[in-house]
């Protein structure tokens, strides 16, 4: 394993809601993704999912209220929680979760991703 430079794995891709494999570690991927406008509603039944923000702002909706991101931040959704998150302006975000979960959760959308780029 060499060592992930963020930034520059960054520059590789352009797509939105597209995520990146750039890590694996016991079970679990370390993803990359950038993000804008808005997602699809969705949860998911069996893992939790981490959201660090590198760059920009992330706002993740939830039933009850809206979690605020800015670079540095972090949040887990914990497994079961419906969230949607939106981006007004382009967000780059890490993502940490187990290597069977599916971006788009329990929800099937044009924005479900079932093969994940190694970068």
């Amino acid at each position: 394993m060499n060592k992930v430079n963020i930034a520059e794995k960054f520059t590789q891709f352009n797509s939105y809601w597209d995520p990146k494999i750039v890590g694996e570690l016991n079970g679990q991927y370390v993803k990359l993704v950038k993000l804008k406008d808005e997602f699809v509603w969705h949860h998911h039944e069996e893992e939790d999912e981490l959201f660090l923000v590198i760059k920009g702002e992330l706002t993740i909706k939830l039933r009850d209220g809206e979690i605020w991101l800015n670079e540095g931040e972090f949040y887990i959704i914990p497994k079961g929680i419906e969230h949607l998150p939106v981006a007004e302006k382009e967000v780059h975000v890490l993502l940490f979760e187990p290597k069977n979960t599916l971006n788009t959760g329990n929800t099937a959308s044009e924005k479900t991703v079932s093969e994940l780029e190694v970068i």
